[in-house]
């Protein structure tokens, strides 16, 4: 008896005649695939039921017997499952020859004739083809549970996190809104909730603050994020934190916009009293005078700007499209990087613990040196991933271009060597750009990599900086912004390579000499600053890459940071709180190497669980990227109870909430064991 069930790859065999029934099974057995012979149409429909990967009939066995449970079996299958069905026929059966087997075909679906006599191994064959079709309808079922289950998953995401979902169809505005977010509207039950009745309920003072942030996302594609109050049909006024995306439905049609809500008057009623006072220093009559007067400026020139934006749809069309694409590769790009910084962390951890243990043997430390500099490829690699997907931790601070260039034109110059001939212009009187200053020399360098390799005969480039007064013209803010400019003259780019210049993993170079993520990381940096980088090119002329920086409002100068030698510090007992057990480990044994304490915990609820025991911790260490809750929430949680306890926040890429940047100390990973002693010993020593 073969066995069936839900993935079952048996064949079910009806054959009335003689032994032709024992004879298909045993030549199925000897294929490989398990076969049960049935003695009529009532068994074979009943073990399809139980589950099998095909089934295999003499014509004989339909001819006078009742079809129609046969067919309603066969017709409510799931969507899935379309089950392969061999019908032996006599020479002449088919349906090229035979209107009753077209018909049975028509019955069948998934049918496919073999006329007997046949060889075994046309049988087996058969038999095998099927089976692979079959196992193929199994992966779709497969995935399609996977698909559900995901969608589960998300809605109790959702309620966990008290947040209501809506969907907006832009064609006839039609709003779409849970029974969650209804109630951030105090509309429960199954009464209507329309856009116009949202609309409706926004405070007058907000009103034209939510009309622009929909506007700005209808006429660019952004996220939308908008915070403001709302009026209850009993008149209490409630705050409400709205988030949106636009999704588009396919090119050239209109989009929806696909949202959460969340009710957000606990914190907004705090904020509001501590300002209190100011408020009411602001006389009534004028400040509603000028509110009013900011308000109708606002709404005529986004009026205006919508206009401008119905004439340009086709051309923001293409634009979104390819936005589009770039957020979703970015995604993908930069959650490929987080998994790649947690094995490097693993990696690297253990190497440098290594160094320490291991006999002082020459062999040994080359062997570990050259494990160490395979990793930091690594660590580089996933910075450029990082920086293509817009989600590396950036360090900003006022940085002085013209100082910036003269600091890295002896590395320019060696990189380039001698057949290419460096000239830049950067004048002296220049305001300073807010940037991360390692990023844009790397940047730059990368930029010149190019230009160099599009001149294998040598040749000129150009590298200045000026001001420009007006980023608007370029799409960006309405204000002043420094444009970095490097040019060469090499042998340039036609429309269509230039068109795709930026794309991810696109490369005008042979196998093995690019990874496609020069330009794409370039640009990913410069959007993550707040600028943009523009390419220009002309055939057998040269190419010439544009990027707009921000200005800083201030000049500041932030140090590179410096890592001190390893000293003695205070040791403590440390809660140890991370998802993954390889970075655990070695996390763990960094610190019981510097002679810490470890406690370890797999989640947030185990950290919370071992807290609750009161058992004497000194300090946390947690990771923030962990299912179930991240390691800002598990602080929070925390503080409630150890207001006063050290914590050390661990993060893979830049994937915190802005509000909490510059509350907590952080850590980002991989790190080195003096990178972590640095930051332990600091916490341990000021803790009272």
């Amino acid at each position: 008896m073969s066995e069936a069930g839900p993935l079952s790859e048996r064949a079910i065999v009806l054959a009335p005649k003689g032994r032709d029934a024992q004879i298909a099974a045993s030549i199925l057995k000897e294929a490989g695939v398990p076969a049960d012979a049935r003695a009529d149409l009532a068994t074979v429909i009943e073990e399809l039921g139980k589950g099998a990967g095909l089934a295999i009939i003499a014509d004989e066995a339909l001819r006078d017997a009742d079809l129609r449970p046969l067919a309603d079996f066969l017709s409510r299958q799931p969507p899935w499952s379309d089950i392969p069905i061999i019908l032996l026929t006599y020479r002449g059966g088919g349906p090229e020859r035979n209107p009753t087997a077209t018909r049975l075909a028509e019955m069948l679906g998934n049918v496919t004739f073999l006329e007997r006599p046949f060889h075994p191994t046309t049988l087996a064959s058969l038999a095998r083809a099927a089976l692979r079709g079959r196992r193929r309808q199994y992966e779709a079922r497969a995935r399609l549970e996977e698909l559900i289950e995901s969608e589960q998953r998300l809605q109790n995401a959702l309620e966990a996190g008290e947040l209501g979902s809506w969907t907006l169809n832009i064609d006839g505005m039609v709003l779409d809104a849970s029974e969650s977010c209804r109630a951030h509207f105090d509309r429960r039950g199954k009464e209507e909730f329309s856009f116009e009745e949202l609309l409706g309920s926004v405070h007058r003072e907000d009103v034209a603050r939510v009309q622009a942030a929909l506007a700005q996302t209808l006429r660019t594609g952004c996220n939308c994020a908008v915070e403001y109050r709302n009026v209850w049909p009993d008149g209490t006024v409630h705050w409400i934190d709205m988030r949106a995306r636009m999704v588009k439905d396919g090119p050239g049609k209109i989009g929806r916009l696909v949202g959460v809500s969340s009710d957000i008057t606990a914190r907004k009623t705090a904020e509001l009293e501590r300002e209190q006072l100011f408020r009411e220093l602001k006389a009534e009559r004028l400040a509603l005078s000028e509110l009013t007067r900011t308000l109708e400026e606002r709404v005529a020139k986004r009026t205006g700007e919508l206009l401008a934006e119905v004439a340009a749809r086709e051309k923001a069309q293409e634009q979104l499209l390819q936005s589009q694409k770039m957020e979703v590769v970015g995604q993908l790009t930069g959650g490929v990087a987080h998994d790649f910084n947690n094995l490097l962390m693993a990696i690297t951890g253990n190497l440098e613990l290594l160094h320490k243990k291991l006999p002082n043997d020459a062999r040994i430390r080359r062997l570990l040196d050259g494990a160490m500099q395979g990793a930091r490829r690594g660590v580089s690699l996933t910075q450029r991933m990082l920086a293509f997907s817009r989600q590396q931790e950036l360090k900003t601070s006022s940085a002085d271009m013209a100082t910036l260039l003269v600091g890295i034109r002896e590395l320019l110059e060696r990189t380039l060597g001698p057949h290419i001939s460096l000239i830049i212009e950067a004048p002296s009187n220049l305001p300073p750009a807010q940037v991360d200053a390692n990023q844009i020399e790397l940047a730059i360098l990368n930029l010149a990599i190019n230009a160099r390799d599009a001149m294998p005969g040598g040749g000129e480039i150009r590298i200045s900086v000026a001001k420009r007064e007006d980023g608007a013209g370029v799409g960006l803010d309405d204000k002043p912004y420094l444009r970095v400019e490097v040019a060469d003259t090499g042998s340039g780019m036609d429309a269509a390579t230039l068109k795709k210049a930026i794309e991810p993993f696109f490369s005008t170079k042979p196998p093995g000499k690019g990874t496609g993520l020069g330009l794409s990381t370039v640009h990913g940096l410069a959007v993550q600053l707040g600028g943009k980088l523009e390419l220009s090119s002309t055939v057998g002329k040269g190419t010439t890459a544009t990027l707009w920086l921000p200005i800083a409002t201030t000049r500041t100068s932030v140090p590179r940071p410096h890592i001190s030698e390893i000293r003695e510090g205070r040791k403590g007992t440390i809660l140890v709180v991370e998802d993954d057990p390889l970075i655990a480990m070695s996390t763990a044994d960094m610190l019981e190497d510097l002679g810490h304490t470890v406690v370890e915990a797999n989640s947030a609820k185990r950290a919370l669980e071992i807290l609750e025991t009161g058992r004497s911790i000194d300090m946390m260490m947690t990771d923030q990227a962990m299912p179930g809750m991240t390691g800002v929430e598990l602080v929070k949680l925390v503080r409630r109870k150890h207001p006063t306890m050290p914590v050390l926040l661990v993060s893979g890429y830049a994937d915190l909430p802005a509000a909490q940047k510059a509350l907590l100390p952080r850590l980002s990973k991989p790190y080195q064991q003096s990178q972590l002693k640095a930051e332990i010993d600091r916490l341990l020593e000021s803790k009272p």
